[in-house]
């Protein structure tokens, strides 16, 4: 089986470790299996700090596939430590609102070298996982620079004024507490879809929406030239699993970047916000052939089949229960 997975950072990275384990592979690490799994991962996050390329869903499936994430944090290494970050901090040295870790450093130092000597980011990704061996293919969505911005208030420059800033400055800096009127994905206009995660679209028996952001992590990679595409094309049913239980987020501020797209926090709005592949809309074609929601959730999503399962990543075993239901909705 081929299995092909859209994912983000934390929440992505998590549902993957319970995906290996429906498919008979051990969560961390690599293992042998007849089955392959891709996750095409979203690069909108990434950023330029220090002179350092940092790619924070690239490292955190990396890292958590891996066995060297920080658990508790969900991010970064485990066993981190700081002496970098206190060193700029006494140089002074901006941004001071994004904290680098020693052993996080150390992959940003080498992903930059490579990029400067021009090796493009899916062979960089593939160099770094071989430290890791995530036992998954981990598939930057393109080779191209693309990041999301968002557009927020601008008071210094009158009460109607706007500017745009680096979502990882909205998001970690101001906490998500500016107000956020859009996002624009920078660098998407001349970017194109990396060819291997294409096929691994095209090419898959099940293609899997991880239960990542819906707006900054699942749509910036919808941003991406080629993706949007690829998923309409594909032979293979297309199935979500909602980010959105209960009406609030698994994880993170979901529920800000859906309310600066104007959509409620609901698993039927975000399920009706990808829409169904029977959707032939030129102006927002669908993607979803299988939308899952959790428990007690309903969602009327035309053209979609939905269905209510358990969809707390509470542990290894429950997210595996997840991936199978998931695997089952797509027939396979």
């Amino acid at each position: 089986m081929k299995v092909t997975v859209l994912v983000g950072g934390v929440g992505g990275a998590r549902f993957l470790l319970g995906l290996k384990a429906a498919l008979g592979l051990p969560a961390v690490g690599p293992g042998e299996t007849e089955h392959e799994i891709t996750a095409v991962v979203n690069v909108g996050d990434d950023i330029w700090l220090h002179g350092l390329r940092i790619c924070p869903d690239l490292d955190t499936c990396m890292y958590t596939l891996g066995g060297g994430i920080d658990t508790e944090r969900g991010w970064g290494h485990a066993g981190e430590t700081w002496a970098v970050r206190d060193e700029l901090a006494a140089y002074g040295a901006e941004p001071d609102w994004f904290g680098l870790g020693d052993k996080d450093t150390a992959t940003h130092l080498v992903r930059s070298r490579m990029l400067r000597a021009g090796y493009p980011l899916s062979d960089v990704t593939a160099a770094l996982c071989h430290r890791w061996q995530p036992g998954v293919t981990l598939l930057p969505a393109t080779d191209d620079r693309v990041e999301t911005h968002v557009v927020v208030d601008d008071p210094a420059n009158g009460d109607k004024a706007r500017k745009a800033i680096h979502f990882q400055e909205w998001w970690i800096r101001h906490k998500g507490e500016l107000p956020a009127h859009r996002f624009a994905s920078i660098g998407a206009d001349e970017a194109h879809i990396l060819p291997a995660a294409r096929d691994a679209i095209t090419g898959a028996d099940a293609v899997l929406l991880a239960p990542s952001n819906p707006v900054v992590s699942i749509g910036a990679l919808l941003e991406v030239p080629g993706v949007r595409d690829a998923l309409r094309a594909t032979s293979a049913k297309v199935v979500g699993l909602s980010p959105i239980v209960g009406g609030r987020p698994l994880r993170g501020m979901a529920d800000k970047c859906l309310t600066a797209i104007g959509l409620e926090t609901s698993a039927e709005a975000v399920g009706r916000h990808f829409g169904a592949r029977s959707q032939t809309s030129p102006a927002r074609p669908g993607l979803l052939d299988g939308w899952l929601v959790h428990t007690g959730d309903t969602a009327d999503v035309p053209g979609v089949e939905v269905r209510s399962v358990p969809l707390l990543m509470t542990d290894t075993d429950a997210t595996a229960q997840m991936a199978r239901e998931a695997l089952e909705l797509a027939g396979v």
